[in-house]
């Protein structure tokens, strides 16, 4: 059965005109180290597949991506924001503010515009990879079309 590939994230991107291609995968929902399998079922090094999370920066939403290759260093992210604290927020709130289901949550086409923030080492790539929207598909795009498209606040958050 063909994948559909119209999401939230590629109308955006349509619209905006904005170069992308888009990569089915086949991982299932709730394996381990979902965002590696992804990864590695793409022939990717895992630096280059970023995952978008929901965290709560002193009570204020903000999407945070980073490589699937890492975790997000809560620290580093209240730091690079100037916040006291951050945490991750919970699945039914990720999911509500988004628009998307966990493993299928794309930094584009977001319900809400929140601020976003995008691991530095994005940069050290000509393309990267990120959720199209729905689990099972990939969006490559520039990290600069990304930094645009979100205004995204460019800090290192990732950690090893």
């Amino acid at each position: 059965m063909a994948q559909r590939q119209v999401t939230p994230a590629t109308t955006l991107l349509n619209k905006r005109k904005v170069r992308y291609r888009t990569h089915p995968y086949d991982v299932p929902a709730d394996a381990a180290n979902y965002g590696a399998l992804v990864a590695a079922t793409l022939g990717l090094p895992a630096d280059r597949v970023f995952k978008s999370l929901v965290a709560v920066v002193d009570d204020a939403l903000t999407i945070v991506v980073v490589p699937v290759s890492g975790e997000l260093g809560l620290k580093a992210l209240a730091a690079a924001v100037g916040a006291k604290r951050a945490v991750l927020a919970d699945r039914t709130t990720a999911e509500r503010v988004t628009g998307y289901v966990r493993g299928g949550i794309s930094p584009l086409g977001q319900r809400r515009n929140l601020p976003t923030v995008l691991d530095e080492s994005a940069l050290h790539h000509e393309t990267i990879y990120v959720s199209a929207g729905r689990r099972g598909l990939q969006l490559e795009l520039a990290p600069q079309d990304l930094v645009a498209l979100t205004n995204a606040r460019m800090a290192r958050v990732a950690s090893d």
